[in-house]
C-alpha cells in the first residue's frame, strides 16, 4: 500500500501474557493473522500485560515483542508512557507506530483529581470519605506523520460496567451480600469509568487550546457505546454543549461509516455491541476515508466463558481506519520538539 495511505487500528488483546494456562504459541496463532490483516501504521492496544525476568527486576513488554517479532511490526515504535513509566502486572496501553513517538505521557489523576466518596453500606461503617481512583491511566502519544504535521493519539481503555468492591459487602469475589452494596458497587464503577472520560476529555482540550486544528485520535475499548456517557463526555457533541462556538472540539465516531449490520466489536449474551471506537478531530476527518471492523470470526464472549477452555481468542474484534495524506506538505504548527502542551 502506498504510504500517502495511513490505517490507524485499536485492539484490545484481551490479557495478552506468555506465562500461566495458556499456551503463548497458540494465542499467538491466532493473534499473528489479525494483526496483519489490520496492515496498520499506528496500532493503539489495550490489555497488554507485564513481565517480569525474575522476581525484582522490572516489568517488561516481552510477551508483545514475541507476538510482534518478525512480523511486519517488528521494527515498529513502541510506548507505554514514556520515560519513568513503570509497567503494571496485567492491562497496559501500548502504542505501536511505523513513525516516530516525538513524546509520550499518562494522564491518571493528573487532571481530575480523586473523588471523595462516603460509602453508605460499607460495613464497617467508614467515618470519613475514600478516594476513587481509576483503573487505568489514558495514555497520550504524539507521532510526527509524512510531511511533518503531528497526530495526537490517546489509548483509552474504561472500565467495564460492573460493580466495584465495597468494603464488607461481598461474601465472594463474584457473590455479592446485599442488593444495596451491588447498588453502591455499580454505582462506584460509573463513577470510575466517567471520570477517567473526563480525564481523556480535559487532555483533549489542552491539545486543542494549544492548537484549534490538531491532528487528534481517540481509541480504544471504552466499554461504552457511543450514545452511553462516557463516549457522550469525549465526543462532547454539539448538540451537547449548545455552542456553536465549540463545534470545532467534537470528536466524530469513525465507526458510523460501517453498515449498522456489521457496526459491533463485541458479542455478549447475543447482543452485538460496539465497545471500542475510533474518535476523531474535524481537522483529521478531512483525511479519513474508510473504517473496518474486523468481526467474522469473533466469538460470544459470555458463552464461551462458560463452554470453552483456555481460549485463545480476543474478545474484541479489531477497528482500523484508513487515512489519506494531504498531497502539499502542511507547515507544524508546533515547533520541532516542542513539548507535548
Amino acid at each position: 500500500m502506498s504510504r500517502s495511505s495511513i490505517r490507524i487500528a485499536t485492539f484490545n488483546l484481551e490479557s495478552l501474557d506468555d506465562t500461566g494456562d495458556l499456551s503463548f504459541e497458540e494465542r499467538a496463532a491466532v493473534l499473528r493473522p489479525q494483526l496483519e490483516r489490520l496492515d496498520a501504521d499506528i496500532l493503539c492496544l489495550q490489555e497488554v500485560n507485564g513481565q517480569r525476568a525474575a522476581k525484582g527486576e522490572p516489568r517488561t513488554l516481552r510477551a508483545l515483542n514475541r507476538l510482534l517479532e518478525g512480523g511486519p511490526y517488528a521494527d515498529f515504535h513502541r510506548t507505554s508512557g514514556g520515560e519513568g513509566t513503570k509497567l503494571a502486572d496485567r492491562h497496559n496501553l501500548v502504542l505501536v507506530s511505523r513513525w516516530p513517538i516525538l513524546a509520550a505521557r499518562q494522564y491518571r489523576h493528573d487532571l481530575v483529581p480523586s473523588p471523595q466518596v462516603r460509602m453508605v453500606t460499607a460495613d464497617p461503617a467508614q467515618p470519613g470519605g475514600d478516594a476513587v481512583t481509576w483503573d487505568r491511566p489514558v495514555l497520550h502519544g504524539e507521532i510526527e506523520l509524512p510531511g511533518g504535521r503531528r497526530l495526537h493519539v490517546f489509548n483509552l481503555h474504561l472500565r467495564a460496567p460492573i460493580a466495584a468492591p465495597v468494603p464488607g459487602q461481598k461474601k465472594n469475589a463474584s457473590t455479592w451480600k446485599s442488593v444495596g452494596g451491588w447498588a453502591e458497587g455499580f454505582y462506584l464503577a460509573s463513577i470510575k469509568r466517567a471520570g477517567q472520560a473526563l480525564e481523556a476529555r480535559l487532555a483533549v482540550e489542552r491539545v486543542f487550546d494549544a492548537d484549534p486544528h490538531a491532528l487528534i485520535l481517540v481509541a480504544g475499548d471504552l466499554n461504552a457505546e457511543i450514545e452511553q456517557t462516557p463516549v457522550r463526555i469525549i465526543r462532547a457533541d454539539l448538540d451537547e454543549t449548545g455552542n456553536g462556538h465549540l463545534a470545532g472540539r467534537s470528536l466524530v465516531p469513525l465507526e458510523r461509516s460501517v453498515p449498522e449490520e456489521r457496526r459491533f466489536t463485541v458479542l455478549h449474551g447475543g447482543d452485538a455491541v460496539m465497545l471500542d471506537h475510533l474518535l476523531v478531530s474535524r481537522a483529521l476527518l478531512g483525511w479519513f476515508r474508510s473504517a473496518e471492523i474486523h468481526n467474522e470470526a469473533l466469538g460470544d464472549e459470555l458463552v464461551a466463558h462458560a463452554t470453552v477452555s483456555h481460549s485463545p481468542e480476543s474478545y474484541h474484534a479489531p477497528l482500523v481506519a484508513r487515512f489519506e495524506l494531504p498531497d502539499q506538505t502542511v507547515t507544524e504548527t508546533m515547533a520541532p520538539g516542542e513539548p507535548a502542551p
